[in-house]
């Protein structure tokens, strides 16, 4: 069955290349499919958020071990940050993606540049009003709210076991949803994709092909060492195993350019194809789709570098350390929706004083550098929760 569906995974994607490539423009049409998958992401996504974060809160029984289940979980998505932009970096000063490049600028792409300082960013985490926030979905603010209603619901102990399994029984009925909507993913993907290659092509490519090829090199570079050596190691898992297992996730990933998008099909793979357990996969996985980014790291280093090539400005040891900081903790504040990942590029161009214009250089083929970074946010997801419950599997066996 799991093969089966791999299989029209790949022949979803297969197909769309070929439409796009031969429709052109006309590819277009098929975007309803496209849309009709987005939509029903979007309705699933909020109460699966809230109510598995609830869930895997209230179902670590004490706050010690929610502390140190959230100690793990952003300790290693900060480590593999960092190292996401600097093999990004190492890649384009070897590359030199943006030397030689004749492309104009086009200023009408340039967005405009307004990020919130670090201080706002901390504080808009906290909802005024978590009704606002779950009819928004702002993500962030749910996560918040979940954690802090779960341990409520912790703290007040058997007068709120009703409210307990109402979200138990909540988290269920939303696992049954998501896996009747993950029947629709290659629908998804071909509706998805097919527009993309028809309106980019080959013609916009080209001029910026060494750019594309540097961010490729360095996400598989970051897939093959950083990943599979945590998943070796301390997940206890072999890295084909597990490429395998999260293959529909990265699929989705890749066509809807969304971390959080791609939240249901991460968590369902996870479980049912990783092993990891709901606990585990309920809490790290909400966390990791909001501020683990570490395709969107590897994107700001190389475009960083890039930006600097094409103005013929060099950057010094202590600007590359800079940029490393900045675009690890840009990286942490990039939201996980389509193109959040170049707004969050003005932050670091602006820490090393480079021309926001160069943003405008990128602009056109921006969606296809997202789809490659979202990918490897969503791996990076994964890895975490499978590190992370091995690493609580093995403090279950040394209290038993």
């Amino acid at each position: 069955m799991k093969n089966r569906f791999l299989w029209q995974l790949l022949a979803a994607f297969v197909l769309a290349i070929i439409v796009g490539l031969l429709l052109g423009d006309r590819a277009a049409y098929v975007q309803p499919l496209g849309d009709l998958f987005l939509r029903l992401i979007r309705f699933i996504i909020v109460p699966l958020i809230l109510a598995t974060i609830i869930v895997g809160v209230t179902s670590a029984g004490s706050m010690k071990k929610l502390g140190r289940l959230g100690g793990k979980t952003i300790s290693f998505y900060l480590v593999t940050s960092f190292f996401a932009i600097t093999i990004g970096l190492i890649v384009a000063l070897l590359l030199s993606p943006g030397t030689g490049v004749d492309v104009s600028l086009n200023e009408e792409n340039i967005p405009s540049g307004e990020t919130q300082s670090v201080m706002d960013t901390l504080l808009n985490i906290i909802p005024t009003n978590p009704i606002e926030s779950l009819a928004t979905a702002n993500i962030l603010q749910i996560i918040f709210f979940a954690i802090f209603l779960g341990l409520g619901i912790t703290l007040a102990g058997d007068k709120a076991a009703p409210v307990q399994r109402f979200f138990d029984g909540l988290a269920e009925v939303m696992y049954k949803i998501t896996a009747v909507v993950m029947k629709l993913v290659p629908l998804g993907i071909f509706g998805l994709l097919a527009p993309i290659v028809g309106q980019y092509g080959l013609d916009v490519l080209m001029p910026l092909m060494k750019l594309i090829i540097a961010i490729l090199i360095a996400s598989v570079l970051h897939i093959v060492v950083i990943y599979s050596i945590a998943l070796k190691t301390i997940g206890k898992m072999s890295p084909l195993q597990f490429l395998k297992g999260i293959l529909p996730a990265v699929t989705v990933a890749f066509t809807t350019c969304s971390s959080s998008g791609t939240l249901p099909v991460t968590m369902k793979n996870t479980q049912e194809n990783l092993g990891v357990s709901k606990e585990t996969s309920s809490f790290v996985l909400p966390l990791g789709a909001t501020i683990n980014m570490d395709g969107t790291a590897i994107y700001q280093g190389i475009a960083v570098m890039f930006t600097a090539q094409y103005f013929g400005q060099s950057l010094s040891i202590g600007q590359l350390l800079i940029v490393a900081l900045v675009a690890t903790l840009a990286s942490i504040g990039a939201a996980g929706v389509p193109g959040a990942g170049m707004v969050m590029l003005t932050m670091t161009l602006a820490a090393v004083n480079l021309p926001l214009e160069a943003i405008a250089l990128v602009a056109g083929i921006d969606r296809i550098l997202d789809m490659i970074r979202t990918a490897v946010n969503v791996m990076g997801d994964a890895t975490a929760s499978v590190v992370v419950d091995q690493s609580e599997n093995k403090n279950k066996a040394v209290a038993a």
